[in-house]
């Protein structure tokens, strides 16, 4: 079965506003891995006791600050977001930084934009080098939360990491984003999965728990797992109700794909 990872951003908020209570929780519920977003805004003393406490692993965490991929002028600002979110890394166990291409300066042409992208992913591959790190990039959709993003489709994505050509820098798939945007999960990866190293989910319309939207999600875990995927599945979703209660449906499809 696919093992499932909580956005403890989103999921298991019940605990109260504590990101270390949150870990606990989820913990409680059955779940050996979490994922956060910004690492600056959080207790992280707190954070790595609670997941040393709990067995808890953390699957992904922001670089912070991200600065702006898609403009030279601020890779200073990522680069430096990068160095600091390394060690935070390393420290708390996580083995993946995620980076998103948001932002489009109205002063910089489109190719210049994606060159700007690759610039920044191979100086980033540099810094990696010889880390237990990976500098994961996030396809994000521009049609309902990231309008003018950048890098708005998985091909887009996959292009810029083949160009950067780097095993430091790799793929988080948000399936999320990609059925937003119209895509097909399977023709999208099928000659890309390499390039996967996590996968994230929530349901369409609305972003909340798979079984509230309409996706099948039985037959979208089934085909990720048909064209090589077999890693980890992270839940990034806003449940509609409890999160105890949203998670049901997905692990059991978990345990079935």
């Amino acid at each position: 079965m696919y093992e499932l990872s909580a956005n403890v951003e989103w999921l298991f908020t019940e605990a109260g506003p504590e990101c270390a209570d949150r870990v606990r929780l989820a913990a409680d519920g059955g779940f050996h891995a979490v994922e956060i977003w910004t690492w600056r805004d959080k207790k992280l003393p707190a954070i790595r006791s609670a997941l040393r406490e709990t067995g808890t692993q953390l699957q992904t965490i922001c670089v912070d600050p991200m600065g702006e991929l898609t403009d030279s002028r601020s890779h200073g600002v990522f680069l430096a977001g990068l160095r600091d979110s390394i060690l935070v890394a390393e420290d708390l166990g996580s083995p993946f930084l995620v980076i998103t291409a948001e932002g489009q300066p109205t002063d910089v042409a489109p190719e210049d934009q994606r060159a700007a992208i690759v610039d920044a992913l191979r100086r980033a591959a540099d810094l990696l080098a010889g880390r237990d790190v990976v500098l994961l990039l996030e396809n994000l959709n521009s049609r309902v939360d990231h309008l003018g993003t950048f890098l708005d489709t998985s091909r887009a994505t996959i292009q810029v990491l083949r160009e950067v050509g780097s095993p430091a820098v790799r793929m988080l798939y948000d399936a999320y984003h990609s059925l937003v945007m119209d895509e097909d999960p399977s023709n999208e990866l099928a000659d890309s999965i390499d390039l996967v190293s996590h996968v994230q989910i929530a349901d369409v319309p609305g972003r909340g728990e798979p079984g509230s939207g309409q996706i099948d999600w039985l037959g979208q875990l089934t085909a990720l797992r048909q064209i090589g995927y077999d890693s980890m599945i992270g839940l990034e979703y806003q449940p509609t109700g409890e999160t105890a209660q949203s998670v049901r449906t997905i692990v059991e499809i978990a345990a079935r794909a």
